[in-house]
């Protein structure tokens, strides 16, 4: 950890205009809105589907679609950049991103919704990169620590808070609410951009050596990637021939994506950036935050939605705190990115990631908000020490010709994590309950006295208000057993993937050193 990584060339050295500082803030809020989208349904797809008549195979789309449409689209934000000019890639993603969204709230099928939601993730992928490629281009490097602590936040905060927002808003008003509410901010942040990000000038020629067969096979490739990683889990996995066959069509696309990247002139991806040391392990190292930043997300409201019975709103209540932490967190890590060795942040957030996950290997079938609180604390506080230096390691030593395509790869990374993450959850959590079940299961012995006794006394409260009180009594146990099996099998998540991160740590011995 002695060496010292070598400055950016040709950054800024002084602050920008406040013309520019303007047109920052509103791209940073455009990237918001991409991220908070990603989640703001979670929480209230059952309302979403009764209002579009879908089936529950049917409604999972609408998270898929997005999903698989922004993640085509991160990579491919450099080449806009450098096409059309920052300015016009990011008001055509978002004027496109807004549009999609007024028309997700006017569907009235599930057919339309889903490919407006594709729309809407295509769209508004491009602004997450953009943003994060400007702030180094911008900012000169002695206000990093502020820049990234916003963004940091940002990033992390709004898929934390996605399932509250969603979950209010649903209840107050009604679930067109969740994409109305990107209209109004949609129309102000692609004119602040168009007005005040004129920062760069755009390169016609780029669209003359466009690789239309690098842009197609990136398309089949992580488009088939995403849809096997979303619909494995749900479908059994290879028992699937749709996965079957989307998995060889993944497999196939990535390796003629590969083989074009390297062999073009120019690529549609220029993946000479992991050349560098610290944006390989800084990629690396934020796939693996991905997996807790979407997981985590993903798995406490299956928890208290299916164990406690929460409604959309208490979730929301409970999930909450991750995002106050980070909030109030954001802000002090991003100053002492300014005076503290990065590496030495990323160090204690995956520790703190790591141990808060961990607190978690506890709950019980009464586990709510006071189990969760400390948790979520001590994870916020870590994920936001985690993204803060990530992002500086990874782009802070790459010239200004490099960034658009660095930050393209690098929010794919996290993305995929995301990805990768939800369906290795989804997979060890049904493996997991059936391997719980069969060690549970041979406890009711009816011979055994306490189960005698649990039985009877099921079957005298529900004696006349039911057919068959034993069987009924019967069930009702059963039904017990399997609630605990699902309460044991987020343990051992919840501790795996604390156990994740805590393995995680060593590799930050691998970095060099940045000078503030």
């Amino acid at each position: 950890m002695s060496e010292v990584a070598p400055p950016a060339n040709g950054g800024p050295q002084e602050m920008p205009s406040w013309h520019h500082r303007f047109g920052f803030v509103a791209a940073v809020f455009g990237m918001f809105m991409a991220i908070l989208d990603i989640q703001i349904v979670a929480s209230s797809l059952n309302e979403i589907q009764a209002g579009v008549s879908a089936s529950s195979d049917e409604i999972s789309w609408i998270q898929t679609s997005y999903l698989i449409a922004e993640i085509i689209m991160i990579p491919l934000s450099g080449v806009l950049m450098r096409w059309l000019s920052t300015r016009v890639a990011f008001v055509i993603s978002c004027a496109g991103f807004t549009l999609a969204s007024l028309g997700c709230a006017l569907a009235t099928s599930i057919d339309q919704l889903i490919v407006l939601r594709a729309i809407q993730g295509f769209m508004g992928g491009a602004m997450i990169p953009l943003t994060q490629a400007v702030s180094f281009s911008l900012f000169p490097r002695r206000a990093m620590g502020t820049v990234q602590g916003i963004i940091g936040m940002v990033v992390t905060l709004a898929p934390s808070i996605g399932p509250t927002v969603g979950g209010y808003l649903t209840e107050i008003f009604s679930w067109h609410w969740l994409f109305l509410v990107n209209v109004i901010p949609g129309i102000f942040v692609t004119l602040a951009v168009w007005r005040f990000l004129d920062v760069d000038e755009g390169d016609a020629s780029v669209a003359k050596r466009l690789d239309f067969t690098g842009l197609i096979l990136i398309a089949l490739f992580l488009g088939s990637l995403e849809f096997v990683l979303e619909e494995g889990p749900g479908d059994d996995w290879f028992s699937s021939e749709l996965i079957v066959w989307m998995t060889l069509l993944c497999v196939a696309s990535c390796i003629g994506f590969f083989w074009r990247v390297l062999t073009c002139e120019h690529p549609i991806v220029d993946l000479r950036a992991f050349k560098n040391l610290n944006f390989s392990v800084g990629t690396g190292l934020v796939f693996v935050v991905g997996i807790a930043m979407y997981g985590l997300v993903y798995l406490m409201p299956l928890f208290l939605g299916g164990v406690r019975g929460y409604s959309s709103l208490q979730i929301g209540e409970v999930m909450f705190v991750t995002g106050v932490a980070m909030f109030f967190t954001a802000p002090v890590v991003g100053r002492l990115t300014n005076s503290v060795d990065l590496r030495v942040l990323l160090f204690f957030g995956l520790l703190l990631v790591g141990i808060g996950t961990a607190m978690n290997s506890n709950l019980t079938s009464e586990s709510g908000f006071w189990q969760f609180f400390w948790p979520q604390i001590v994870r916020g506080t870590g994920m936001i020490m985690c993204i803060i230096p990530a992002s500086r390691i990874a782009l802070g030593t790459l010239g200004p010709a490099e960034l658009g395509n660095a930050a393209g790869l690098f929010s794919v990374m996290r993305n995929l994590g995301g990805a990768v993450g939800l369906a290795m959850l989804d997979t060890v959590r049904d493996w997991r309950e059936d391997y719980h079940w069969n060690q549970l299961i041979p406890a009711l012995d009816q011979g055994r006295v306490v189960v005698q006794q649990q039985i009877a006394n099921y079957q005298s409260m529900l004696m006349g208000h039911v057919a068959d009180p034993y069987h009924s009594a019967v069930a009702m146990l059963g039904q017990r057993i399997g609630v605990q099996t699902q309460v044991l099998a987020y343990n051992d998540i919840f501790l795996w993937m604390g156990c994740l991160y805590l393995i995680s740590v060593p590799l930050v011995l691998l970095l060099k050193r940045i000078e503030h």
